[in-house]
């Protein structure tokens, strides 16, 4: 009798070698084609945005990255024109290289080129095409990225994993999950939003079983109302159980359907004192909901 193959790592476990490997809080992360200047010709490579390095991966699934590119000292991000239909090109000029980088679609190009100039230039860039879950996400990572240097400056010699303060927020810190997701139940994720309505109306929370997820909001149309949505994981990407299910490759896309879809009445829930994040509370509110 053949012995059993061993099982292939979970996700989560991938994601724990990762972070152990790496000593980095992982910011974004997708597909993307890149071409070095020892490359021949553009690679294909899942890569992930960790403090200010890009790691490079041959698939979704590997433990190991077999390439990474520091890009602190970024001098600048130049666009080049594509023929290629929903294509992103656009180059990362560094002090000993350029880097080309080729997205597979135009959504995903802006996420990497906002998520880039957020951690080099230590500011949101000012105009970039995204939804507005999206730009609280640049503006999340921006706080977290200068507490890491804070803490990197403060302490050189040892790993940026043992310096880390004991937040509230640390396992999303670490986890690529969107800052709406909570581990709390389905009562907890409604007293959440009945207490705090300020700080945003939508928790993402992990679902009965442990495989899927629910999606908790809180509408104020004619009187204020509490629904719950089922979020399943179906392979790679979930479906949102809708009376059209909608499937969408990550749980990112799921919230910024959910604030697309309502045109900013339904904001990510987020424990934040950013004045400038407040500013974001101030989305048209209408009566269209999903």
């Amino acid at each position: 009798m053949m012995a059993k193959k061993p099982p292939k790592p979970a996700p989560r476990r991938i994601f724990q070698e990762r972070s152990k490997i790496t000593a980095l809080p992982l910011y974004f992360e997708g597909f993307l084609l890149v071409k070095r200047s020892e490359y021949q010709e553009y690679k294909h490579y899942w890569t992930e945005l960790r403090g200010t390095t890009l790691f490079f991966y041959t698939d979704k699934k590997s433990t190991t990255y077999v390439d990474k590119l520091d890009i602190i000292d970024l001098t600048c991000l130049t666009d080049q024109n594509s023929t290629e239909k929903n294509c992103v090109k656009f180059t990362l000029v560094l002090p000993k290289e350029d880097v080309q980088l080729k997205t597979e679609n135009t959504e995903s190009g802006e996420e990497w080129r906002g998520f880039i100039l957020t951690v080099t230039e230590l500011s949101v860039p000012p105009h970039v095409s995204l939804l507005p879950g999206q730009v609280i996400r640049l503006h999340e990572v921006l706080e977290k990225e200068k507490k890491r240097r804070i803490e990197t400056e403060r302490t050189p010699s040892s790993s940026p994993e043992k310096g880390k303060q004991p937040f509230e927020d640390y396992e999303d810190v670490l986890n690529p999950m969107p800052a709406c997701f909570y581990s709390v139940s389905r009562k907890e994720a409604t007293e959440m939003l009945e207490k705090n309505p300020s700080m945003g109306n939508m928790i993402l929370r992990p679902g009965s079983d442990s495989r899927n997820y629910s999606i908790t909001v809180r509408q104020e149309i004619d009187l204020p109302r509490i629904k719950h949505y089922k979020i399943t994981s179906v392979g790679e990407s979930y479906t949102i159980e809708l009376e059209k299910p909608v499937t969408l490759p990550n749980l990112f896309s799921v919230i910024d359907y959910f604030v697309k879809e309502t045109r900013g009445n339904l904001r990510p829930f987020i424990y934040s004192t950013d004045e400038t994040l407040g500013t974001l509370e101030n989305y048209p509110v209408v009566s269209h909901s999903i």
